[in-house]
């Protein structure tokens, strides 16, 4: 008897050969899962709940760091995670938990990347923006939340960040307006981010 090949309606194509994988079905729960467990932890921790806002910024510390990771060089990837930590703490009260968290978080860290390529002048950041507005990140009562977190810090950490983060100074100029070397501005704005953070996670 001639057995002959089988025979398919349609071809195969690899969307569908994902579909049916249990990797990547398991990636999509995995995602599902995290996306419920950040909107209750915010819209929560909108509601004060402490205990939440910190499982959240665990959470959200360990995904900006692979979201950084690739896009900068090693040694910044740490202080842009702090800083869009920053980010979301300021920004937390226009969060929608009806709305996926995610987007919002990658809107955040997008806006900071695009930030800090403007600042080191590496690329035109013009074709990088994919349609994010300055406005998406920058509400009012950002920066009132900012500068009561800075008011917080050792004068040299909040000088090195304003300078520099804020200000959009070189670590030279920035270590020249202030007196301190660029050494110490460098510390100075690393250990002042991760202060904020920790601020901005007990506020």
């Amino acid at each position: 008897m001639e057995i002959f090949p089988p025979k398919y309606d349609r071809p195969v194509t690899d969307a569908a050969l994902r579909a049916n994988d249990p990797l990547s079905a398991a990636r999509r729960r995995g995602f599902e899962e995290r996306e419920a467990l950040w909107r209750t932890a915010m819209g929560k921790a909108q509601q004060g709940d402490g205990d939440a806002y910190r499982v959240l910024l665990e959470g959200v510390q360990a995904w900006l760091t692979g979201y950084f990771r690739g896009r900068v060089p090693q040694g910044t990837v740490d202080d842009l995670v702090q800083e869009t930590m920053i980010g979301v703490h300021t920004k937390r009260a226009t969060y929608d938990p009806s709305r996926p968290f995610t987007p919002w978080l990658a809107a955040i860290a997008r806006y900071k990347w695009i930030d800090w390529l403007r600042r080191e002048n590496r690329h035109d950041t013009t074709e990088l923006s994919d349609g994010l507005a300055d406005d998406t990140v920058r509400e009012p009562g950002s920066a009132d939340a900012l500068a009561k977190l800075l008011a917080m810090l050792p004068a040299a950490q909040a000088e090195a960040i304003r300078l520099v983060k804020l200000g959009g100074y070189s670590v030279d100029e920035a270590a020249e307006a202030s007196g301190q070397s660029p050494s110490l501005v460098k510390v100075n704005i690393h250990r002042g981010l991760k202060k904020l953070t920790k601020l901005a996670a007990e506020d």
